[in-house]
């Protein structure tokens, strides 16, 4: 599959989308739609990808509001095709907080998973209406087995995980190709636990993934590829020696 020419990015801010356009840009995209919620990031880094060559213009998008997400994309695809979507918007949130305050705990479930499942499907229909193009959703190792750490943020992201295979099925020989990206938490400055690196990544090595995903017409990324085998051997772990660990 060749690089798409062009992208709509949903979560316009987000650092493993900015750094996935970057590296398309690199290659042969040429317009780029930014989905986001109006600010001063969304228009910086739109000005970023337009000093790389890129026609780049911004939407207002908020995943919190299903309702408006059908006028929003609708635009988007009215100027013209799509050949690539990436749903890369999303929320980690606080576990301790969210576990006492059940209303921020909805919120980071009505982002992560029912924002995704509304903007998922209108994005999808409009790419089967065209006849070609990717979806590419980015999900995570969280969603792989829930941790006493942060069990509502990973279960949201189960849920996307589940919904986007899913809907990846259901696209099958329509033209449309739907790529799950199962990224490590991506890697701080300060993160100290060699224990955890196996379990963490870069925007730009996610970046390099889902192109090589693209050209490869995978249908599940996982970075860094050893993940795959990592949480293999973490889902069969009994429940009380996954209840201990610590990363």
């Amino acid at each position: 599959m060749r690089p798409p020419q062009s992208l709509l990015v949903l979560g316009g801010t987000s650092r493993i989308a900015l750094a996935t356009a970057r590296r398309l840009i690199a290659r042969r995209t040429r317009t780029v739609w930014l989905a986001g919620r109006p600010s001063p990031s969304l228009e910086s880094a739109a000005s970023e990808l337009r000093a790389l060559g890129a026609e780049v213009h911004t939407v207002a998008f908020d995943a919190l509001d299903p309702d408006s997400h059908e006028t929003v994309l609708g635009k988007v695809f009215a100027e013209g095709d799509i050949d690539m979507v990436l749903l890369a918007f999303g929320v980690l949130g606080d576990q301790a907080r969210d576990e006492r305050d059940p209303a921020a705990a909805v919120r980071v479930a009505r982002t992560n998973y029912i924002g995704a499942v509304s903007s998922g499907l209108i994005a999808a229909r409009a790419l089967q209406t065209q006849g070609h193009g990717s979806l590419v959703v980015l999900s995570s190792v969280a969603g792989e087995r829930a941790r006493r750490a942060n069990f509502i943020y990973g279960s949201s992201k189960a849920g996307l995980d589940t919904f986007a295979q899913g809907l990846g099925d259901a696209l099958h020989g329509t033209g449309v190709h739907v790529m799950v990206v199962r990224p490590g938490f991506l890697r701080s400055r300060t993160m100290a636990d060699p224990k955890a690196a196996s379990l963490t990544t870069t925007p730009e090595a996610v970046a390099t993934a889902i192109e090589l995903g693209l050209r490869r017409s995978s249908e599940t990324v996982w970075v860094p590829g050893t993940l795959r085998v990592a949480t293999s051997a973490l889902r069969h772990l009994p429940r009380g020696l996954f209840r201990r660990l610590t990363v």
